[in-house]
């Protein structure tokens, strides 16, 4: 939280916690990723009796962590690299409550791209104020050239400069990221090595991905925030570094976590109650419900719960999308990868394969394995597939672009090929449900779930989850909690009056 422009959202105001009331209120948080353990955090610090239900064995949803056992010896699992950007305030937020000093995190000082004609990217030493991070990370690109700059379309690309949110929606939702670049005049290598990254970070091709998605994402990272471009990412495994932590946390101030549950309805009761029903038995009453599940989940719970909401809600509901599969291929090789390869290698032109990780490079479980086995623990994945093999592709890929694996022996592997993330398709964000719902005191939170707010991928997931207890906490009279992010509009008066001369004059 180093960028004094960062926007403080405050907090609804009332009491300090539910002992002020009458009677304790209860609330039943459907699903144990960020956005619902991020609502369980926010209820229970205020006193509210929390149940979380989680279909899995593990918390932390998409960024669950576990351990595998295979011929005697135990391999840490995840479903991969994620980078806590500085700027997902409220997601460190969630974070600090257990480690004031975020020390379960570690920096990455690089995260290199390298496209299939072997031209490179890099992060590192970029200035930190925008706009000139942006066109130094441009000028700098073997994709990009000065002559570029001077041939690309001002008038269509002024909303990248003067990014307001939500009007950015309005304005270009309507469009796909694919198009809306290629109107800017953006040279295609450049776009295909610096802004694939952000559309194959939603899990989808740039030609299924709203343009309003892509121009809030540069703003976050480039000319909304002056945090830097670097990351840093978990320094053990999710459920060591992040989550059994929180779960002590919670359980301290009285959640209750029934793992293994999966929700399939909610039944209203009484003038404003909720009776949740799980495939494990045993109904959870509750006087307020969050629902912080994956597309299907939600789907899931609406279509067993049809007098809950109205008939508007339901019909968002069921337009939802997931975004195609990925794969996550995670290698145990008894051999190490070449000392000068960074951490994370992003790619372009590689399909399928989208990113190598060398875990043992900041993972402190693959460290203890690599160093007790003189080998390395590598980390495929491949976004958006449409191969019916794509783990055999992607490691042909890694043998390309790491060579020294090619003649390294496979000690254990898993594969995991999930579709479980929303998409963001071209016309859709008006139609997206919210936090609110029709139904008075079931709320919704998570990554998919709309919020006029510059956030997306996990911060998005923390943000609803505050979010959605706030709304709870201020029905109840109780105090939520201030939420913090980015700008909300272009930092850069200069670059939003350019933006709205190019708009004004047709140039």
């Amino acid at each position: 939280m180093t960028d004094r422009r960062r926007q403080r959202h405050p907090a609804p105001q009332g009491v300090a916690d539910a002992h002020a009331l009458s009677t304790q209120p209860r609330a039943v948080v459907v699903g144990a990723g960020i956005a619902g353990l991020t609502a369980a955090t926010a209820l229970a610090e205020r006193g509210v009796a929390v149940d979380v239900v989680e279909k899995e064995n593990y918390l932390g949803g998409r960024v669950g962590g576990w351990t595998e056992l295979h011929a005697g010896a135990e391999f840490a699992m995840n479903r991969g690299f994620h980078a806590f950007f500085r700027q997902y305030y409220n997601l460190r937020d969630l974070l600090r409550r257990v480690d004031p000093q975020l020390r379960m995190l570690m920096p990455v000082d690089d995260y290199p791209l390298i496209d299939g004609a072997g031209r490179r990217d890099t992060f590192r030493g970029l200035p930190r104020t925008p706009p000139w991070n942006a066109l130094a990370f441009a000028l700098r690109s073997p994709t990009f050239q000065l002559r570029d700059l001077v041939h690309m379309d001002a008038r269509a690309a002024a909303p990248l400069a003067a990014v307001s949110v939500p009007d950015i929606y309005h304005q270009l939702d309507h469009l796909d990221a694919e198009t809306f670049l290629k109107n800017i005049n953006f040279p295609e290598s450049a776009r295909h090595l610096a802004f694939e990254v952000f559309s194959r970070s939603f899990f989808a091709e740039p030609s299924q991905l709203s343009a309003g998605e892509l121009a809030t994402m540069f703003h976050i990272y480039f000319l909304g925030s002056n945090e830097g471009l670097i990351f840093d990412v978990a320094n053990a495994n999710f459920d060591v570094s992040l989550w059994n932590p929180l779960r002590d946390y919670l359980s301290d101030r009285g959640v209750r976590f029934r793992m293994g549950a999966r929700v399939r309805r909610v039944d209203t009761t009484g003038a404003s109650g909720f009776i949740v029903h799980t495939d494990a038995g045993d109904p959870i009453s509750a006087d307020a419900v969050v629902v912080a599940t994956d597309v299907e989940g939600l789907q899931t719970i609406a279509a067993g719960s049809p007098d809950v909401g109205n008939t508007l809600w339901h019909d968002q509901i069921r337009q939802l999308r997931s975004a195609p599969p990925f794969a996550v291929h995670r290698l145990w090789l008894d051999r190490p990868v070449a000392s000068d390869r960074p951490p994370f290698l992003g790619t372009s032109g590689h399909e399928p394969l989208d990113n190598i990780s060398v875990l043992n490079r900041y993972e402190s479980q693959a460290t203890e394995w690599a160093n007790r086995n003189h080998g390395s623990v590598v980390e495929l994945h491949s976004y958006a597939l449409n191969t019916a093999t794509p783990s055999e592709e992607a490691t042909r890929q890694l043998h390309k672009l790491y060579p020294e694996t090619a003649s390294a022996n496979v000690v254990y592997e898993r594969i995991l090929e999930r579709s479980d993330c929303p998409l963001f398709t071209p016309g859709t964000y008006t139609s997206r449900p919210t936090i609110l719902t029709p139904q008075p005191n079931l709320v919704l939170a998570g990554d998919g779930i709309r919020v006029d707010l510059p956030v997306a991928l996990m911060e998005r997931a923390a943000t609803t989850g505050w979010a959605a207890a706030n709304h709870l906490l201020s029905r109840w009279g109780i105090a939520g909690h201030d939420l913090h992010t980015v700008p909300t509009r272009g930092r850069s008066a200069l670059l939003r009056s350019l933006a709205l001369r190019q708009g004004n004059t047709g140039c």
